[in-house]
């Protein structure tokens, strides 16, 4: 005959009963836990992939940009020589010299250099020529500085050479001279107001 467990003991198998479903409850929370934090863990790493892959995206499209915007800069620079010795053809043809030959040379030695400037401009190429403008160190290489009364100071008073741009790089800085303002005016003598100061007494 079974002897049931006196008023207020505890029952053994009810005791195990409840521990047996706090067990499997405990560890399906746990299991959950788990889950979730590997689904976080996923969801940051496909976060930064998809923003790493977006970076990639922008700076494969810049560097495709940059390089049609500058492929030519090699060439550019090496025809900018063709281009100095151009302008130097036409300016030393003598002045006041009406000879009809020279004329017609003259006039084709311009029409080739405009064609020259024109053809670097379409491959994004473009001229520098600061006359009178404000001296800017990222533009222009500054060759010396002299007085001018006709330009204030830090004003390029001389071009010696021209330079060149292509986008928004400089292939070559213009070579200037800078205006150092106009000349200081010679002070009087001290002494010369000293004596007319005495005169007047």
């Amino acid at each position: 005959m079974t002897q049931k467990p006196a008023t207020g003991e505890p029952n053994p198998d009810t005791a195990a009963e409840a521990t047996n479903e706090m067990a499997p409850r405990e560890a399906v929370e746990a299991l959950i836990a788990n889950i979730e934090s590997e689904r976080d863990d996923l969801k940051d790493k496909l976060l930064r992939t998809l923003a790493d892959m977006e970076n990639l995206r922008r700076r494969t499209e810049r560097e495709i940009a940059d390089a049609k915007a500058y492929a030519v800069t090699s060439f550019a620079r090496d025809m900018l020589g063709s281009a100095d010795n151009l302008r130097r053809a036409l300016e030393s043809v003598p002045a006041g010299d009406g000879s009809p030959a020279l004329k017609t040379l003259t006039e084709g030695v311009e029409l080739t250099e405009r064609e020259l400037l024109k053809t670097l401009e379409r491959h994004g190429v473009r001229l520098i020529d600061p006359q009178g403008e404000k001296f800017d160190p990222n533009l222009h290489q500054a060759m010396f500085e002299a007085p001018d009364p006709a330009l204030a100071k830090g004003l390029v008073s001389k071009v010696v050479q021209v330079g060149y741009k292509i986008g928004e790089r400089v292939l070559r800085p213009a070579l200037v001279g800078v205006s150092a303002g106009a000349p200081k005016q010679p002070e009087a003598p001290a002494g010369d107001a000293g004596n007319g100061s005495a005169e007047s007494q």
